[in-house]
This record gives C-alpha cells, structure tokens and sequence, in this order.
C-alpha cells in the first residue's frame, strides 16, 4: 500500500499543503492566500484564525486533487514562518491579538535599549542571534504588555504561546500538544544554543514567562495526533517540524558540514551546515539550530538579504517595467552586461553582514546610454552580490571556502540569474529537481519521525539535480564587478 506523507508550509502571505508518495512524486499542492494587516507603518500583524483557516482550505482541495481521503495520509510535517509570534488562549484556543509578524518593527526600542544596556554580547553569546526585533523574544513581551490583563491571565496559567509552529500542533492536535522544535525555538532570543532549551536568565531579561512557552522538542518525532481537524480522521501523527529555512535546507540533503544552500524568495536566505558544534560568527552572521534528528544535534550559519525576488516585483508593479516576473530573464538578456549600473536592492536596509537598517534602496551609475535591459540585468545582478557577501562572510567564519551551492525557491527557475551567482560568487550552483524544498525538509523530517525513511542516507539517496551552473567568468571581470558593488554599498 502506497504510504503518502502531507507537509504543511505555512509561509508569509499563504498557506501551501502538500501531498508526496514514498518515491518522492508531488501527487497535489495548494496554496491559499490570507490578508496582511499593517496597523500602523512598521507594524505587520496577521490574524491567527485567518492563517488556520488557509491551511485547513489547501489542505481540503489537495486532498481533492490527489483523489485521496485523510486517512491514507501516513503522517504530517509542518514548516513555517520562524519568528512570528501568536499568544492564545489556553481553554479555547483563540489568539488575544493579531500575531506580530517577523518583520514587524515595533519592538526596535525596546531592543536598542537592550543593546545599549550591554546585554547584546552576552545574549549573542548564549542564542546565537543579535537582538533585533525580527525576533520573537520582544514579541511575547509587548503582547503580554498590551493587551488588557494579558499578564495576569498568564500567571494563572490562561495562556499558550509560541511560533507558528506551536499554534499549528496546537490546533491539530485539539489543543492536545504544546511544543516546538529546536530550529524554531533557535530563533526566539529565549533558548540557550547549548543546552537546546529555555534559559532562565534570558526569560527573566525579555520578560516572558516560562509557563506560557511550549515544550522544546527534536525535529523528527511525534509530537502528537490530529484530533477534530475538518478534512481529516483523528489519529494520523504530525512527526516532523522545522522553521522554513531550516527545513529548506534538510530539504537540500544538506547532511554534512560545509554543505550550503540559498533559497530565493521576497528575500534570500543563505544557511551553511556546521555540524555538532555552533559556529560563533565574527561576521556579524547568525548562529542557529538546523535541526536535532534523535539525540544528534546539527548547527548551521546563517544570513539573509532582505530584497531578493521583492526588487524583481518592484520593477513589475512599480516600474511597470516588466508584466511578469519572469519577464525579467528575457530582457536582461538583451545587453551583454549592466553597462556599469549597480543596483543595490537594499528597500527596507541591508540584512547580513552589514546589519545597516537605514540603507536604502538605489540604482548607480546610470548614463543616457542606459536602458531598461541594464536596469533589469543590474536587478539581478543586485540579487546576486548580496549573497557573494554573505559567501564570503560564512567562509571566513568556517575557515573554508564553498566549493558548490545548492539553490531553490521560485527565482532559482531563472536561468541568468543561476549563471550569475555562480559566476560572482565563484562556485557551482546546483539547482535540484524539485525546487520547493522548504516543503520537502517537512516530508523528509516527518517521514523519519514515522518510520517512513530509516535515515538522511537513505532521504539523500533520493534527492536529485536539476542542472548545474559552472563558474565561467574572467576573474578580472568578477573583481571589477565586485568592486562596484563595494562602492554601491559605502554609498546607501
């Protein structure tokens, strides 16, 4: 009998749902959109319920397009939006207020205050995180601050809270289990790197109660069953969970140290496996958890560039300059080169490295011979330099350089742009066969966590190349292109 395994994606501004046999073939995926809500300017909010509900709707109609009932599902993996922060009601399972988003910023001061008061050294030290309000940390406080009585009610033990994570096992197991995973619980500012749980001192610093927290748990496991979920029988085990850029990379069969993988989505997001021991970053890189599979515990370094695909869009919507994001290849295509324009997508600050939240975006060098293909092939050429920095800082970091890459999310579809990161950053890109592994990490981890996969060997066995990107630009071109771009920077 044919096992199935459903993954749960549960991003940003939707909900996809996922069915995949054994061997690995998509038999359905869906998406369903939900609204975002921004209350104020830098505020992003979501409303929990609106988020269930997208997920039950993609869950329905993939269940319809692969012609199966909910219970030849074998299990259920979740993967999802890391940081953003629900707080909900123990008795009924209703959020108290709209989650806060991870780019939500209106927890900036209250981590400039932290940072001020020395405490970012010794935080950095025991999360692995700078403090910053894209985490989940100050999150839980202002909702507790906020909302009338919230303080109270979680001192008599009313309230639940947690990451996406939490709330979706909450609701599919009927309010049954509490828990996270480590690759979630590595991005809340609240759990110690190294001994893998909540740490007091950190609770105390943040202002967050430890008896509203869920239990931290491995990433492959049953964590519990479903119980009263519209489109599905009770019993069915929800056994593997993973933030979306962690799962990403399990996705990748990124199993041995050294191995790297960059999803290209609204930003990118680069992740290096280092292996059992974290990696402090002297580059201003993020230390986390990738994931823990039984008693064994993998690291990895992170960075992000805020802007990847988003700039891609601008041009679309703002510029009005392409109809179609993958317009972009074609016309970017029409000139041989940028004609020494350098576009820095840098709309809402640069990310890693640099950490430089009041940067902007800007379009450099521009002559009367430039055009609208310079313009596009410097987009994509923007989207790739970010990524060359981040590179670089994750190999001064390891003591090592990359050797090859492996890519995936939407925008790795584009032929140029592949070619490009390749050619700048000097190492093989790898594009896989199924491109959409943030999905693929939350199969793979709940089909160990059930017993459909004995091991990452043999998940590793199955996962397959799409194309390969060979570096083949003179490195006198590269390292006038580089140098642009470090000029570009010290200028936004």
């Amino acid at each position: 009998m044919t096992r199935y395994v459903m993954a749960i994606d549960q991003g940003t501004t939707g909900s996809t749902v996922s069915i995949v046999n054994e061997d690995l073939e998509v038999v359905a995926t869906r998406n369903q959109e939900f609204e975002q809500h921004y209350p104020q300017p830098g505020w992003v909010e979501h409303k929990p319920a609106q988020i269930w509900d997208s997920v039950l709707g993609a869950l329905s109609l993939a269940l319809g397009d692969a012609g199966l009932s909910g219970d030849e599902i074998s299990a259920i993996g979740i993967t999802n939006q890391r940081e953003t922060s629900v707080v909900w009601e123990e008795e009924t399972g209703k959020a108290i207020h709209n989650a806060i988003v991870w780019q939500c910023r209106r927890t900036a001061d209250v981590c400039e205050k932290l940072v001020q008061e020395g405490h970012g050294e010794s935080i950095q030290k025991k999360t692995g995180l700078v403090v910053d309000a894209y985490f989940s940390g100050t999150k839980f406080a202002w909702l507790l601050d906020h909302v009338e009585g919230a303080r109270d009610r979680a001192s008599r033990g009313e309230l639940r809270a947690g990451t996406i994570d939490s709330y979706l096992v909450w609701k599919l197991t009927g309010g049954a289990s509490h828990v996270t995973d480590v690759s979630n619980g590595s991005r809340t500012l609240l759990m110690n790197l190294h001994t893998l749980d909540w740490d007091d001192s950190l609770l105390s610093l943040f202002r967050v109660p430890l008896n509203i927290l869920p239990q931290v748990c491995s990433s492959a496991e049953v964590y519990g069953t479903t119980q009263g979920v519209q489109g599905l029988p009770d019993g069915i085990p929800i056994s593997g969970m993973a933030g979306d850029q962690q799962s990403a990379l399990f996705g990748q069969a990124c199993f041995s140290p050294g191995e790297a993988k960059i999803t290209y989505g609204t930003g990118a997001f680069l992740l290096m496996n280092t292996g059992s021991e974290p990696i402090p970053s002297t580059n201003r890189l993020l230390t986390t958890v990738a994931w823990k599979i039984g008693e064994e515990t993998t690291y990895a370094l992170e960075g992000s560039a805020f802007i990847a695909g988003a700039a891609v869009q601008w041009l679309r919507d703002g510029l009005q300059m392409i109809e179609t994001a993958p317009e972009i290849e074609g016309l970017a295509e029409e000139v041989p080169d940028t004609g020494g324009v350098v576009f820095v997508p840098a709309f809402v600050g640069l990310g890693a490295p640099h950490w430089r939240p009041s940067s902007r975006g800007a379009i450099m060098n521009m002559t009367r011979g430039t055009g609208r293909a310079h313009i596009a092939r410097a987009c994509l050429e923007g989207i790739a330099l970010q990524n060359c920095d981040l590179l670089k800082a994750m190999a001064q970091d390891r003591g090592g350089a990359l050797t090859r890459l492996k890519v995936d999310g939407g925008a790795c579809r584009n032929n140029l742009l592949m070619q490009m990161q390749a050619d700048l950053a000097g190492v093989e890109v790898i594009r896989p066969h199924h491109v959409e592994t943030t999905s693929f990490g939350a199969i793979f981890l709940a089909g160990l966590g059930a017993g459909i996969w004995e091991s990452t060997d043999a998940i590793a066995a199955q996962w397959s190349k799409d194309r390969s990107f060979v570096p083949n630009m003179p490195s006198e071109q590269r390292d006038a292109t580089l140098g642009r771009w470090a000029d570009a920077l010290e200028r936004v």
